[in-house]
């Protein structure tokens, strides 16, 4: 079965461009008449999907910075990549799983937008009321793109690159696609139960930590394991990159220029503000240096924290969450460098943990129906949506890993782990 596995990329995305170019032959996408849509609402959100899609190469440059300079290239191009491998299914198939019609509250029907079929610019009242439908789409699709981006991190400098792009795809449409379709879909399994993701917390950094944490301990440990970042000002760059994109990440996520896209931004702010100062004065706590690597994943910590209550909670209690999700990631971090888990650039206690305290805040502060408010009915709503997500991340994503490496070897030798994977998967090497 294996032998397949060299050619088998390849055909698969003729086959989907096939697919995409007849299907969509005689599509047209213009409106037949005027459409109702907010134009405020309509540029904010064509700013904010190009703020996010510039997320995924910042992220190239965080990711890149901090492995050895064998495997800068190929660190980062496992996230650029993204974009195209991406965009392409998301088109075909993805959109239609993850906001199709419902099939239990658990997966949109493939067939309700396949191949973007009904994907107008008219506004759908569904998803986004005052902006056209397409746009929504095109900002879902950025969301779609990094989240697989971002696990890559956790098995950099081991998996083959052809490998990488089969599991995306697969991780795309198995496990992204469910758990967008529950959480935001109003028919949706988590939505009915009263969970609140302003952004992405189950949806993108659970799942990618948690998938992240499965790949690690699939692929296992790295040969010769060596803590020093090839280039710190990569990771600096690419920090500011995904701080300045993840604006339009979360108040973008209010779908128009509304006082929600504004408190979510000042929440995003001030959340990765706090987690980065209170990151570097902990590591000082401890007598550890305050480093720049430290700060910038302190800063992260709190974007990815802040992430499902950006909408929903105030300034203060914002701050509270950068804070609380600062120390209980870096204590996490410590913890998982004293096992046998080899989570390369600490994924899953970044976003996994990082996600999973602030779906739980989320649930606390949530104006109106927080657990402060004395209400218990969300709270209670976002524990038992943890676990479920905890369960069938780790799950699926395992099977997958597993179903990739059947169909061609999913680690790279020991003599090209050696090398460097720039040299080995790409033939390149970074001066």
């Amino acid at each position: 079965m294996k032998n397949i596995g060299s050619k088998l990329n390849f055909i698969v995305l003729a086959l989907v461009v096939g697919v995409i170019l007849l299907v969509n032959v005689d599509y047209d996408v213009t409106p037949k008449q005027n459409l109702p849509i907010d134009t405020g609402d309509t540029a904010w959100m064509i700013v904010a999907c190009a703020f996010v899609l510039l997320m995924t190469p910042g992220l190239a440059f965080f990711y890149g910075g901090m492995v050895n300079i064998k495997n800068i290239i190929s660190t980062m191009l496992q996230s650029f990549v993204a974009l195209g491998v991406i965009s392409v299914i998301w088109i075909l198939l993805g959109f239609s799983l993850s906001f199709g019609d419902s099939f239990y509250g658990v997966i949109g029907n493939p067939f309700t937008y396949f191949n973007f079929k009904g994907v107008t610019l008219a506004p759908n009242e569904d998803f986004g009321a005052t902006i056209p439908f397409l746009l929504f789409a095109f900002f879902q699709l950025k969301f779609a793109i990094i989240t697989p981006a971002i696990i890559s991190g956790s098995f950099a400098e081991r998996i083959r690159f052809r490998s990488y792009i089969l599991y995306m795809l697969l991780f795309t449409l198995f496990i992204y696609s469910p758990l967008a379709h529950m959480t935001w879909h109003p028919d949706g399994l988590f939505r009915k139960w009263g969970v609140l993701d302003f952004a992405g917390g189950t949806v993108v950094h659970m799942s990618a930590g948690l998938a992240a944490l499965s790949g690690a301990i699939y692929l296992g440990k790295r040969k010769k394991i060596e803590e020093k970042p090839a280039n710190i000002p990569f990771v600096i760059l690419g920090t500011g990159l995904l701080w300045f994109g993840w604006f339009g990440f979360n108040a973008g996520s209010a779908l128009g220029a509304n006082f929600d896209a504004v408190i979510a931004f000042a929440n995003t702010n001030l959340a990765s503000a706090t987690s980065m100062i209170t990151w570097i004065f902990y590591d000082r706590f401890f007598g550890r240096k305050m480093s720049a690597i430290g700060a910038c994943i302190g800063a992260i910590v709190g974007l990815v924290a802040i992430t499902p209550a950006a909408g929903f909670v105030t300034i203060g209690q914002s701050v509270f969450i950068g804070f609380i999700a600062a120390i209980i990631s870096n204590v996490a971090i410590r913890i998982t460098k004293k096992t046998n888990i080899d989570d390369t650039l600490d994924v899953f206690p970044s976003h996994g943990v990082g996600g999973i305290v602030g779906m739980i805040l989320t649930s606390v502060f949530a104006k109106d129906v927080g657990l402060i408010y004395g209400t218990y009915d969300v709270f209670s709503a976002h524990l038992l949506a943890v676990v479920i997500v905890v369960v069938f991340t780790l799950t699926i994503s395992y099977l997958l890993y597993k179903l990739v490496d059947l169909i061609m070897n999913i680690r790279v030798r020991e003599d090209q782990e050696e090398r460097g994977l720039d040299d080995s998967q790409h033939g390149e090497l970074f001066a």
